[in-house]
Parts: C-alpha cells; structure tokens; sequence
C-alpha cells in the first residue's frame, strides 16, 4: 500500500493501474528509440548527411545520455519523492522532443536528443522505486515482470508507428508525436499517481555517503561481473538496434516489412521474460542465465559462420537474430537480479549505479557496432560472439570459477544479505 494517505494527493491506484502507467512511462524511452528507425533515411538526407552510418548517432547518442541520466533521479526521488521528479523527468522529455522537431541541422538534432534523453534516465529508474514502495516480496517481483512483459512490447509496435507517421506526415512529427503522448503520461501521472515514498525514509543529500555506496555496488564481485556482463551483452543488442534499419530493411532488402521483423523480434524478447518469471523459481536464476549465455555463444558462432558466406540471405540471418534476442530476455533480467541480491539496504543506489554502468557500457559498444557497419552483417556477428564470450568470463569472475549454482534451492529461506 502507498505511504502517503494525505487526502489532498491523488485517490490511491489499483494494482491493474499502477502496472499499466509504470509500464507506459518506461515505454516513453522505448518509443523514442524505437520509433526512430524506419524514419532515419529521411532525417539523414533532410538534414544534408552523407555518411550512412553517422545516422546511427539518432539513437547511440540518446541511448549513451540516457545512461548518464540514470545516475541522478534515484538519489532525488529519495529526497524530494518519487511524483514530482517523475513530472520533472516528463516535462524535460516533452520539450525537448519538440526541440527535435524544430531542428534545422544534424548536429543540433544530436544535442536535442542527448537533452531530450536527460529526462529518461528517471523514466527508466523511478518505476522500479514505486513499485518497491506499494509492494514487497513475490507480489514486487510478480508486478516487475508483468511491466517487463508490456515494456517489450512497446519495441514490437514502435517501428509501426514511426512508419505510419511517416506515410501522413515527415520525419518531425515523430518527434510532435512523442511529446503528445508524454504530455499524456504527465495527465496521467498528475491526476493519479499519489506519493508513494514514506515521509520518515526521505534521504538526505549527503554526496559522500551516495558515492560510497556506489562506488560499493561498482567493485563488489559477486554483483560487478553480472552488471558488467550483462551490459556487454546488451551493447551487442545496442549494436544491432542501431544498424538494423540498414542491415535488414537495405542490405537484405526487407523494406517495408523491417517494422514487422523488428516487432516479432521483440515480441519473442518479450515471451522471454514471461517464460523467464515461470521458470526462474524452479530452476533458479543462476542455472538459467548460465546456460543462456552458452547458448548464446553457439548462436552467435552459428550467426559468423553464416555471416562469411559469399551471400547471405535474410532468412539465413534473421532466425538467429531472433533466437539471439530471445536468449538475452533470458540474460538480462537475471542477471540484474542477482546483481542486486547483496545490497539489501542500499538498493536504490546500487539500482542507479547498475543502470548508469549498463547503458554507457551498452550505448558505447552499440555505437561502437553500428558505426562499424560495413553493407554485411560480419560486424555485428563478430561483436554477438564477442560479448558472449565476454560475458561468460565475467560471470565466471563473480562466480569464482563455478556455473550452475543454486544458492537457493526451492523451499529455504532467502535470508538478507546485509553489507559490510
């Protein structure tokens, strides 16, 4: 139940609710990346820009900034509650997609979507605070993956709506559709949502004490090499975001129907993490993500074999794609899980200092792939393997040599682990 029952707030959610506007304000950052691709021909070309793949910066540079971004808003929703950082975090959104609309350069369209993706970082950390403060135990953990499931979905329909957009209007009214639909967020939010966070657990600003206990999150073993891990692994998926437009729309000619290729790819993602939160409990996150990642790497292997043919074709590379993209659903969500487990009394900064070394991680090795592009699909395949292998090692970091252990087997208690 919500903390706050001061009558003047907005009336309290319903669970159906408050996992319906969760899931919507983390989409807002899906859809400002996602909606993006079949349009960025079209912004390239209006904006006079010759090299293919410095388009790509669209959605690198959003994706980098928003990583940066995450750093902040856990330590002032702590202070100052979780309702008006949010309405902050949206407004920076709304105007600064306009600002996107209004561009007359590429580079100042880089500037506007590094700004516009300031607002994201609390986008993307806040629902996870509200949801720990209205719910605890497997109800917290039942509502994260039910959000995780609708926040997926968004990726499938994205690319849709851009190209729908694209067939009545020009490439700036993306951007006009994007600050509508947060302006809406934020009606949603103003009228609906009341305080959640406890008035006697608002935090001080005290710098030194948040450093310390980021920089704890950032060197302990047993949780760094699962962030780092999984970061790797989703700078591979950045990568293939990012020249994706290019690789299966004009290399491999899917044209028109690169938004449903993309939408199924995403939509398997999504089944991922519904199959994930099924599983997990019976077979533990551990032994699911472990053999995972094994696989991923015997995919990606496939996926560079394929890759060196003298032709390949777009039903070659796109099944092992997808059944990459699937495996990493797999990856991702245990992987931040088991990154958080030791850090009981400190998990909003722990969750701000494991977003913040995920998405920069991710956004550099994406930027670094997509920029990479070379009209085949070798980079991309070299960069898959890559990161599977180093996430593997990782792993092996933070698990002291040792894959498929069950610290918990199923009917032990789970005691807190306490920091030391």
């Amino acid at each position: 139940m919500p903390a706050n029952n001061d009558p003047t707030r907005p009336r309290t959610m319903g669970e159906r609710e408050t996992i319906a506007m969760m899931a919507l304000v983390m989409a807002l950052q899906a859809l400002a990346v996602d909606a993006m691709l079949p349009a960025l021909g079209f912004m390239a070309e209006d904006l006079g820009v010759t090299d293919p793949n410095r388009r790509q910066l669209v959605i690198g540079a959003f994706m980098l900034a928003s990583g940066f971004a995450s750093l902040f808003p856990g330590s002032l929703a702590d202070r100052y509650g979780r309702r008006p950082v949010l309405l902050w975090c949206i407004g920076i959104y709304v105007v600064f997609s306009i600002g996107c609309a209004l561009v007359t350069s590429f580079d100042a369209l880089l500037v506007m979507r590094v700004l516009q993706a300031m607002g994201c970082g609390g986008l993307a950390v806040l629902p996870g605070a509200i949801i720990r403060d209205r719910f605890s135990g497997d109800q917290m953990a039942k509502q994260m993956s039910i959000i995780s499931v609708v926040f997926l979905v968004v990726p499938m329909l994205a690319p849709s709506i851009g190209q729908v957009v694209l067939l009545f209007a020009g490439w700036r009214w993306i951007f006009v559709f994007l600050a509508v639909m947060a302006l809406v967020m934020a009606a949603w939010v103003f009228m609906r949502l009341p305080e959640t966070l406890n008035p006697e657990y608002r935090q001080p600003i005290r710098p030194m004490s948040i450093a310390v206990n980021m920089a704890g999150a950032a060197t302990n073993r047993s949780a760094i090499g699962y962030v780092l891990g999984g970061a790797v692994t989703f700078g591979a998926l950045i990568g293939y975001i990012n020249c994706s437009q290019q690789l299966v729309a004009e290399h491999f000619g899917a044209g028109e129907t690169f938004p449903l290729l993309f939408g199924l790819s995403a939509l398997m993602m999504a089944a991922a993490n519904f199959s994930n939160s099924r599983i997990v409990e019976r077979f533990g996150a551990r032994r699911v993500s472990h053999m995972a990642v094994l696989v991923f790497i015997v995919v990606s292997a496939a996926q560079l074999w394929f890759a060196n043919l003298p032709v390949q074709t777009l039903w070659q590379f796109m099944p092992l794609m997808i059944l990459n993209m699937i495996l990493i659903g797999f990856i991702g969500a245990n992987f931040n899980s088991i990154a958080l487990q030791p850090f009981a009394s400190t998990a909003g900064s722990a969750n701000s200092m494991h977003a913040f070394l995920r998405m920069v991680i991710g956004s550099t090795i994406g930027i670094v792939v997509g920029q990479a592009y070379n009209d085949s699909a070798r980079p991309l395949a070299v960069a898959l393997l890559v990161c599977g292998v180093l996430s593997l090692l990782l792993v092996l970091y933070s698990e002291k040599g040792k894959l498929f252990r069950r610290i918990h087997p199923p009917g032990t208690p789970r005691p807190i682990v306490l920091e030391h």
